[in-house]
């Protein structure tokens, strides 16, 4: 197939290598310029525009930021989803809010394109590998038409229903995140601070009903004071996604008091450590501890 791919960031550069490897005609477009090296040498080719990526393309993808980054990729004056034929696939694998993907769902009915909701679990590693699992919103026939293409970059296809609901299960997903991250930083503080061994509390972790991928990452470099050995998502990001859950449960009149407090951590941290993976939320936590 033709295929545009709009965000060369770390998850990007891996789904778009992925899908070079497997043989279709890729064109890539990275807002800055120079990250398109290894995927050239694959075979795709670098478009100085989104729409310039995305013209005859019969699919095209987004991984980016946010909703301005978004944005930028497809509603610009040189946006994709202008420049996109009739039938085309528009696939937004981004987080981005509920609202802005409502937004790019209906662009994508008035231009008589087949928008699906497409955002990811994964870390950049497994983007790289195809082994993503991908939190799919779309019609049942939209799916079928886009499964063979989504099997390149993901090990399972996980289908919630209709468009929209991909991406208010990854807010949720992400919240959740947020929540386990942050009570394992107080977690580890109120440690601290009585002399529980960290050996014996990540063992008591690990066995326990408490257990999860979040705590089990967390503990132990949280327990001694430092980040974690793996980065995962920025704190940045996982602030930005929090905010965008939170926002979608104002609109549908949910309160979420809890997922407000681990995002206000996240606010404040942020301000200080945006950039760098959320095990060091930590420090924020014990800076007002």
């Amino acid at each position: 197939m033709k295929i545009g791919f709009l965000g060369l960031g770390k998850m990007g550069s891996g789904m778009a290598a992925c899908l070079a490897e497997a043989g279709h005609e890729v064109t890539v477009w990275n807002r800055s310029q120079g990250k398109a090296g290894d995927l050239l040498a694959l075979g795709a080719r670098e478009a100085a525009t989104p729409a310039e990526a995305a013209d005859g393309a019969e699919a095209v993808f987004s991984m980016v930021a946010d909703d301005d980054a978004s944005s930028r990729c497809w509603l610009a004056e040189d946006g994709a989803a202008g420049a996109m034929p009739m039938g085309a696939l528009l696939i937004e694998c981004s987080t981005i809010s509920h609202a802005h993907s409502a937004r790019l769902a209906e662009v994508a009915t008035t231009r008589g394109l087949t928008y699906l909701d497409c955002p990811v679990n994964g870390p950049p590693a497994g983007a790289r590998k195809g082994e993503l699992v991908l939190l799919l919103g779309a019609a049942d026939e939209d799916l079928g038409r886009a499964r063979a293409l989504l099997e390149v970059i993901s090990q399972s296809i996980l289908h919630f229903g209709g468009t929209g609901t991909g991406t208010a299960y990854k807010l949720i997903n992400n919240l959740l995140g947020a929540v386990h991250i942050t009570a394992m930083a107080e977690a580890a503080v109120l440690a601290g601070k009585y002399g529980i061994d960290v050996d014996t509390m990540v063992e008591a972790i690990r066995t326990g009903p408490i257990a999860s991928p979040h705590t089990m990452r967390m503990s132990r470099p949280m327990l001694e004071g430092r980040s974690a050995d793996t980065f995962a998502l920025s704190i940045g990001l996982r602030e930005k996604d929090a905010r965008y859950c939170i926002a979608m449960a104002d609109a549908s009149g949910v309160e979420m008091p809890v997922g407000a407090s681990a995002h206000a951590w996240y606010s404040k941290s942020a301000k200080i450590h945006g950039d760098q993976d959320d095990s060091l939320i930590l420090e924020t936590v014990a800076e007002h501890a």
